[in-house]
C-alpha cells in the first residue's frame, strides 16, 4: 500500500511556498518567450541560448510540481504551547556568550540561517520537549556549546 508523504508546514510556510508557486508560474510566459527566440537562432545542436531556455524551464517546471506536492500534502503546525518545545515552537537559548533563537520547524521550511531549524536535524531533535530552564548541549564540529532554555512561544 503507498503511503502520501506528509509536509509538516507552519501558516507562515505555506504562505511563502504561495508566494513562491505563483511567481514561478508567472515566469513560464518569459521562459517560452526565450526558447521562442532562441529557436530563431537557427541550429538548436549548437544554440546555447536555447539549451539555457530548456535548462531553466525544466528547473522552474520542477520546483512547480514540488511545491504543489508539498502544499497538496501540507499539515499545518501549531505551536505546541508554552510548557514544552515542539514543532512551530520558537525557543531563546542562552550560554555564557550569547543568546540565540530558534524557530523549530519541519524539513521543508528549514532555514538556519533565518533561524528556522528543522525537527530533524541535531540541534532539533535535542530541543524537542525541552522545557524553560532544561540544559541542552548542542555538539558542534568544532565544539559542544551547553545552553539553557530560557523561553518557549
Amino acid at each position: 500500500m503507498f503511503m502520501k508523504k506528509t509536509y509538516q508546514i507552519t501558516e507562515a510556510g505555506k504562505a511563502d511556498l504561495e508566494v513562491e508557486l505563483a511567481e514561478l508560474k508567472g515566469r513560464r510566459g518569459e521562459i517560452a518567450e526565450k526558447i521562442a527566440v532562441a529557436r530563431d537562432f537557427g541550429d538548436l545542436s549548437e544554440n546555447a541560448e536555447y539549451d539555457a531556455a530548456r535548462e531553466e524551464q525544466g528547473l522552474v517546471e520542477t520546483r512547480i510540481l514540488e511545491i504543489e506536492d508539498i502544499l497538496q500534502n501540507a499539515e499545518i503546525i501549531k505551536s505546541s504551547g508554552t510548557s514544552s518545545v515542539g514543532l512551530g515552537s520558537t525557543v531563546e537559548l542562552q550560554c555564557p556568550e550569547r543568546t540565540v533563537s530558534y524557530t523549530v520547524v519541519g524539513p521543508v521550511e528549514a532555514d538556519p540561517l533565518a533561524g528556522r531549524i528543522s525537527d530533524q536535524s541535531p540541534i532539533g531533535k535535542e530541543l524537542i520537549g525541552k522545557k524553560i530552564g532544561d540544559e541542552v548541549t548542542i555538539k558542534t564540529p568544532k565544539a559542544e556549546i551547553t545552553y539553557v532554555v530560557k523561553s518557549i512561544s
